[in-house]
């Protein structure tokens, strides 16, 4: 095999759509319902990765480095007054992964490529604003 042939398939082996236009980080702004409260957000292995005040923006990386690693963190709000609330972001395949590997027919894309590297998933929720519920308030 020449090099003219070998450069295109080494080029279409290594290649995968969400790792060539994804980021391995995402931005993620913190908020609640009265700002000011103080947050901590916590990854699947209970490291605190940030903490703050709401309104902020933090950076969260999306995967592990292990194959199909899609990170889970936990966000802990609490305010003195206030009920705590504790919520889910996760990870999830974004359409990048999904559907863009099938222009470079795919399977090295997504099995080989992609599940090392954050830029196939989105975390969800981009934007949490919970409300925060006064001790002793009943919810309506």
């Amino acid at each position: 095999m020449n090099l003219r042939h070998l450069l295109p398939a080494t080029a279409l082996l290594l290649s995968g759509c969400a790792t060539i236009v994804g980021t391995e980080t995402q931005p993620v702004k913190i908020d609640s319902v009265p700002q000011g409260v103080r947050f901590t957000v916590q990854d699947e292995t209970g490291r605190a990765v940030a903490q703050g005040y709401t309104p902020q923006t933090v950076e969260l990386a999306k995967s592990t480095g292990n194959y199909f690693g899609k990170k889970h963190y936990q966000v802990m709000l609490e305010s003195p007054g206030y009920v705590p609330v504790t919520l889910p972001i996760e990870a999830s395949a974004n359409l990048w992964y999904l559907l863009g590997n099938i222009p470079l027919l795919g399977f090295p894309g997504w099995l080989l490529v992609d599940p090392f590297y954050g830029g196939m998933y989105d975390l969800k929720p981009e934007h949490p604003q919970p409300r925060l519920n006064v001790v002793g308030a009943r919810g309506g």
